[in-house]
């Protein structure tokens, strides 16, 4: 599973013109979603998301978590993240894992942010979204877990 973070000081993803999730400063995720993931790499992917120190302390050093910090969290599910994309020019998708696993895996992923974290906010699996955000730093950090 991977998570594409991004420290942000303002987000949020509409469908259609709503605003389906909306944060202050915090984080964003893009959670691609792979052929062999399961619940534990979603759970290995929210504990290093909720722990990984990169909000800065009061010496300007990353050194907090968004535990610590309680931000905002923004989950939004991206397909394109899983796509093999190592020769050619065009992306293949044969290692994505298709809706019907990625969906549940996504909700549970969800379901567990929303039970450790006091602010929650997604995106909708499948829909076609506008993502806006203020991405502070900038800070971007791909976070991934592979199955055992």
């Amino acid at each position: 599973m991977i998570g594409l973070v991004q420290r942000v000081s303002r987000a949020h993803v509409s469908v259609q013109e709503h605003v389906v999730g909306k944060i202050s400063s915090g984080m964003v995720v893009m959670v691609g979603i792979e052929k062999n993931d399961t619940q534990s790499q979603a759970q290995a992917l929210l504990e290093r998301i909720l722990s990984f120190r990169i909000f800065n302390d009061e010496a300007q050093k990353m050194n907090w978590s968004l535990s610590q910090t309680k931000g905002g969290l923004l989950l939004i599910p991206q397909f394109t993240l899983a796509a093999e994309t190592s020769k050619g020019t065009r992306p293949g998708f044969s290692t994505s894992a298709p809706p019907a696993v990625a969906k549940p895996l996504f909700d549970y992923l969800c379901e567990k942010a929303k039970a450790l974290h006091p602010t929650v906010a997604t995106g909708v699996f499948g829909a076609t979204m506008q993502v806006s955000l203020i991405n502070e730093g900038p800070a971007t950090f791909w976070l991934e877990t592979k199955p055992a």
